[in-house]
């Protein structure tokens, strides 16, 4: 009897049918025996590590990490859940959620801990055997926090924030909970328009957050052990908080023209003025950040180097409410690079910010990290490149260890339309800068477009493709074509900065444009790509939205929408009928235009930036008059600086090196040496894949300042070799891989200094001197034990395939085609230790390897879950 793969409802049902446990002598309720086998089965999963063995990349979810932080919570007060409402890869390369992780653990009596949105294979299991979704470091439930901070990046994300709380079995609504739920709150640049999921929160955080959940944590504990000590009395103490936002004290009402203004229940909490941290300098930053597993989107050390912009894109949203520009010293910079290094051992830093060309001390930065980082083979990459500021004398800089990525965003094809949005950015100097990276041998190039934009012409479409032909024109350095990646994404009006008032393209029109684009660059040399104009629709009903829509989330929710922004799992239709089941014209939120004097569902949060200013800027967009950059020119008067503590903060000097750091030249003269390294791999460090355990080590020998040797050319790497990699969920007691070290390196230290730097389940146990011209013996066999996690082995099937002379069976490989292998001539002894323990010894040819998993699953009848669910060591 088998399982099916999916057994949605399976183990309530069979709670409902069987809700006691059975007595002495009592008879089983069931038909028969293997519906009560069903039902242990089911009952026999009650932790999210009983479904890991099923899931992709479960290491995402073992919040085992380096650098992690565990408390016990009976010594702790308050226990904080940092939710973010994405997949693992993408929220632990969010620099905020590390931030706040390490700033709230900081504090003696506070325990954060981090919880993301589980892939919708665990998902599945977790409501299939009704286990409430936990945090990554104590597997706790998540309705059993003090507080569930969320944070709000993405607008598309929002159903995915439902799911969490629905797995955490926490009423959505803020109205709906009383004081036996966790506070949930929330934060990120999504609240500077709250409004359209404001229901669900108890708190939102506008602005900067590391002062604000800090002061919100000492209130909290303040509070709780007080004598008033009810949810009310809590929200109106944090209501007093620079930047905090309570939704139910701010009552929606709306017009026969279907605006919404509103009515604050106090007289002295009428607005929300957005926090600001106001010396980067004095700002906590992590020294010490968790180094994830997996492949995140940025798997890389991120320094932030400034907060804020000071160019005045009129359609960037970021731009406006992180003003003012504020930048940390060189000197801060440099001690949290070398701190953060050694603490991490990534091998590249990307340094953060809005627009990190414009940093005023990038060059000297840039020749102190360098002269660090070269000899260390440590890259250093900016997030996106702004022509004009990125000099050869830079690219000279980035390219001395290896050549990184290289974005450009003209954002319009043509000046007209460039000065329109205030992007103050010549064709000249795109080109030149284009034609310096060729030059300096970089190879492709991506940039990045809108269409839609206000005042946009036909005849700025045509400049878009004029742009990318004059650019692809430009050859490198040996006369080949370079490759350029044109992104294009329709434009999404965003609340709070001058084109809030804009409406944004039809689909229609927008379809109609990309397809005109699209076969207008169908040329060599370039490649394509677009942001579905569905998903830019539905992020802009999202961003202008207001309070109605909260009951539009829950009704996409409950047709089955998530993951909305990931192109493989949006679904449009059901968003379409949601529309139409509540009633909601995306058209009133989106296409139309709106009138100055109209009141904005956002007129209450205060990001600091007048209204007037945003109108004036509005204004002068409809005229191409531009804006000058106010870090070099004259104030625009916007109304962010008080300039007694809100001010640009801008460094222009730069304190010369007075150590200077080893150069590669001194590596090269030492003397290498090839030891192999023996280790185990047990416990939660089977769910690691073979090029996730490269990189585990590999950062711990950074960690451990174990000196290896690197390879020469375009990308140096360690020289390290491992041996057959092991599949994931498989442990071993005995692997090993090889690589040069110093030659003053002592066997003795390698084993300890790695056992110092590893995640739990990775031991190294042996190190061992590699004879020069020694060959490397090959593997013949190798001995496995596996246990079935319930039941056992029918041994009946074993002697089965002990007697047949042949066992064929056919494996697909790459393009399709079909390989027989005899499993009789790979397996050269099986035998039964035990009834719930098989081992084998099979054999291991070039070409040629069968895995104990398929082993099993050719000779015995068992569910594929159960397989999984084995335990099977390598001897």
């Amino acid at each position: 009897m088998k399982l099916k793969k999916s057994l949605p409802g399976l183990r309530s049902t069979a709670v409902r049918q069987n809700p006691r446990p059975l007595g002495r002598g009592a008879s089983l309720p069931y038909r028969d025996i293997d519906r009560f086998l069903i039902y242990l089965y089911i009952m026999s999963i009650t932790s999210i590590q009983d479904i890991l063995p099923l899931v992709e990349q479960p290491s995402r979810y073992l919040g085992s990490e380096i650098n992690t932080i565990k408390k016990d919570h009976d010594k702790v007060k308050l226990c904080f859940a940092l939710a973010f409402p994405d997949l693992y890869e993408i929220g632990t390369s969010h620099l905020g959620l590390q931030i706040l992780y390490h700033i709230l653990n900081s504090h003696d009596e506070i325990a954060a801990e981090r919880v993301f949105a589980p892939a919708v294979d665990l998902e599945a299991y977790l409501r299939t055997y009704d286990i409430p979704l936990v945090s990554l470091e104590s597997q706790k439930p998540l309705d059993r926090f003090d507080i569930i901070g969320f944070s709000l990046l993405y607008e598309l994300n929002y159903t995915n924030m439902l799911t969490m709380l629905d797995l955490a079995n926490i009423p959505f609504f803020a109205r709906q909970r009383d004081g036996s739920f966790p506070l949930v709150i929330a934060g990120g640049p999504c609240t500077c328009n709250p409004e359209p999921v404001a229901d669900f929160f108890d708190a939102m955080v506008v602005g900067d957050g590391e002062n604000v959940i800090m002061e919100m944590s000492r209130i909290w504990l303040k509070w709780k052990t007080s004598d008033i000590s009810d949810k009310e009395t809590l929200l109106k103490m944090w209501s007093d908080i620079e930047g905090v936002y309570i939704p139910m004290f701010f009552n929606p009402k709306f017009g026969g023209a279907g605006f919404q203004t509103i009515d604050p229940e106090y007289s002295h909490y009428q607005t929300v003025k957005r926090a600001v941290v106001d010396d980067l300098d004095r700002a906590f930053f992590p020294e010490a950040p968790i180094i994830h597993y997996g492949k995140p989107v940025h798997d890389r050390l991120s320094l932030e180097v400034s907060r804020g912009c000071t160019r005045g894109c009129r359609f960037c949203q970021a731009g406006v409410i992180y003003r003012p520009v504020r930048e940390r010293s060189p000197e801060t910079l440099i001690a949290l690079s070398d701190a953060s290094i050694a603490s991490t051992g990534y091998e590249d830093i990307s340094l953060l910010s809005l627009s990190t060309g414009d940093y005023g001390c990038i060059v000297p930065l840039m020749e102190r990290l360098m002269a660090r980082c070269e000899s260390g083979h440590i890259a250093v990459s900016f997030p996106s490149l702004r022509a004009g500021t990125l000099t050869p004398e830079l690219m000279n800089l980035v390219k001395r260890v290896r050549k990184t990525g290289f974005t450009i965003a003209p954002e319009a094809g043509s000046q007209r339309l460039r000065d329109v949005i205030n992007k103050n950015i010549t064709e000249k100097e795109i080109a030149d800068t284009v034609k310096d990276a060729f030059s300096l041998g970089w190879r492709v190039i991506k940039l990045y477009f809108m269409i839609g934009l206000p005042t946009e012409t036909d005849e700025d479409l045509q400049a878009i493709v004029d742009l990318v032909k004059t650019l692809r024109g430009i050859k490198r350095p040996n006369g080949r074509i370079a490759k350029i990646n044109v992104s294009v994404a329709t434009f999404i009006p965003k609340p709070h900065t001058p084109f809030q008032w804009s409406p944004q393209i039809t689909l229609a029109e927008s379809k109609q444009k990309i397809r005109w684009l699209q076969k207008s660059l169908k040329m060599s040399g370039i490649h394509f790509k677009w942001q579905g104009p569905e998903v830019s629709m539905l992020e802009g009903l999202w961003a202008r939205g207001d309070r109605r829509l909260s009951r539009l989330l829950l009704a996409a929710y409950n047709k089955g929408c998530k993951f909305d922004g990931w192109s493989d799992k949006f679904q449009y239709k059901l968003w379409q009928e949601a529309f139409c089941d509540e009633g909601v014209d995306i058209d009133f939120y989106t296409t139309r235009v709106r009138d100055l004097a109209e009141p904005l569902p956002w007129d209450h949060i205060d990001t600091r930036v007048t209204r007037n200013f945003l109108i004036n800027e509005w204004q002068k967009a409809s005229k191409g008059e531009l804006t000058a950059d106010c870090r070099s020119g004259d104030c625009s008067v916007c109304g962010v600086c008080d300039f007694d503590f809100i001010e640009p903060k801008v460094f222009e000097t730069c304190k010369e090196e007075t150590e200077k750091p080893l150069s590669q030249d001194d590596f090269k003269k030492t003397f290498y040496k090839k030891l192999k390294i023996s280790y185990s791999k047990q416990s939660h460090a089977k769910y690691f894949g073979h090029l996730e355990l490269v990189k585990i080590f590999l950062r711990a020998i950074r960690r451990a300042g174990i000196t290896v040797q690197f390879s020469e050319g375009f990308h140096p790497k360690p020289r390290i070799s491992f041996e057959d990699p092991l599949p994931i969920g498989m442990e071993s007691l005995n692997e090993c891989f090889y690589i040069l070290v110093a030659g003053n390196v002592k066997p003795q230290f390698i084993i300890d200094r790695f056992n110092e730097h590893l995640p739990e389940g990775l031991r190294v146990f042996d190190c061992q001197l590699v004879p020069a011209k020694s060959a490397r013996k090959a593997t013949t066999s190798a001995t496995y034990m596996v246990t079935k996690r319930d039941g056992f082995f029918d041994e009946k099937e074993l002697k089965c395939f002990a007697k047949s002379p042949e066992f064929i069976f056919s494996r697909t490989r790459r393009k399709g085609k079909i390989k027989r292998i005899d499993l009789k001539e790979m397996v050269i002894n099986i035998e039964l230790p035990a009834p719930d323990r098989l081992k084998m010894t099979l054999k291991s040819e070039p070409g040629k390897t069968v895995r104990p998993f398929e082993v099993i699953d050719k000779i015995f009848s068992l569910k594929e879950e159960e397989i999984k669910q084995a335990k099977v060591v390598k001897l």
